[in-house]
């Protein structure tokens, strides 16, 4: 029995949520060794994500390194640059369970709102804002500008630039003190939603 099945065993009433770091081939041997890829590892992770959670945000090192050599202007990313990408990813993905408010909702609500399927419970976080150091000062943070980010390729956390397809089902998660343009500023948004889902903006 895996650790997860015990877990899942022990709080049979709780969801199980996992960030998932994938590696992927492309950016073998950027930063320290580059034993830890193999063909067979994306494939494994996929397995065991699936039979053991409930959702999952997938992250890959690919869109990591893009961030960094790109936005960030970063010539020589650390795995500390990397792990900042991934902790702040999940502070915010969890933001909703760690303060108060009114239009927060809890593990499951994401999941009830989110999970249009049994198996489809793989969820791509974007971030934003993402500036370099240097550009800070200058960024703007309004709510068209947060949410026009949040859908850029160039924000995502996975390689995969959502232009090329259709949202089945968006959550997008504010901190600090937001307007309630929001509402309106999603549904501004050029993105392509099946027609199902549209309804389903969370």
């Amino acid at each position: 029995m895996s650790f997860n099945g015990s877990l899942q065993d022990c709080y049979f009433d709780s969801l199980m949520v996992t960030t998932n770091v994938s590696l992927t081939q492309n950016v073998q041997g950027t930063v320290g060794d580059n034993s830890l890829w193999s063909p067979t590892t994306p494939p494994s992770q996929v397995h065991q994500v699936e039979e053991n959670t409930d959702e999952t945000y997938c992250i890959d090192d690919e869109a990591l390194y893009n961030i960094c050599f790109r936005t960030l202007k970063l010539t020589t990313p650390t795995y500390g640059d990397l792990n900042h990408l991934v902790s702040a990813t999940t502070s915010g993905v969890t933001t909703c369970l760690c303060f108060p408010g009114q239009l927060n909702a809890d593990l499951r609500k994401l999941a009830v709102n989110m999970v249009p399927s049994p198996r489809l419970y793989f969820f791509m976080p974007g971030f934003a804002p993402l500036t370099s150091r240097g550009n800070q000062q200058y960024r703007v943070l309004t709510v068209p500008e947060l949410t026009q980010q949040m859908f850029e390729a160039k924000n995502m956390m996975a390689t995969c630039d959502p232009c090329h397809g259709r949202y089945l089902t968006v959550a997008a998660v504010f901190r600090g003190r937001i307007s309630m343009e929001v509402d309106e500023q999603m549904l501004n948004e050029d993105c392509e939603f099946e027609e199902e889902a549209e309804d389903e903006v969370a």
